[in-house]
């Protein structure tokens, strides 16, 4: 009995820190995407497309990477 709380701390931790790199990510990655959008309306199109590869990069690793692969395979137990 006494050894349930640490197993489960030990399968929460690693979800909440997955869970949390996947929502960073994605936030960095639409804010690279935002900052693409207003480099092109100024015409700043080398910094603008760097920006959006950034972007994608970002939002593939957070959304796809770690949200997708590592948070609900966890919390759903889906084998890869």
């Amino acid at each position: 009995m006494g050894t349930a709380i640490p197993e489960l701390l030990a399968e929460l931790l690693p979800l909440a820190a997955y869970t949390i790199a996947a929502g960073v990510l994605t936030v960095i990655g639409f804010a690279a995407e935002y900052a693409s959008m207003q480099h092109i309306g100024t015409g700043e199109t080398t910094v603008a497309f760097w920006l959006a590869a950034i972007g994608c990069v970002m939002l593939y690793a957070g959304v796809y990477g770690l949200g997708y692969q590592k948070v609900l395979a966890r919390a759903f137990g889906i084998e890869q």
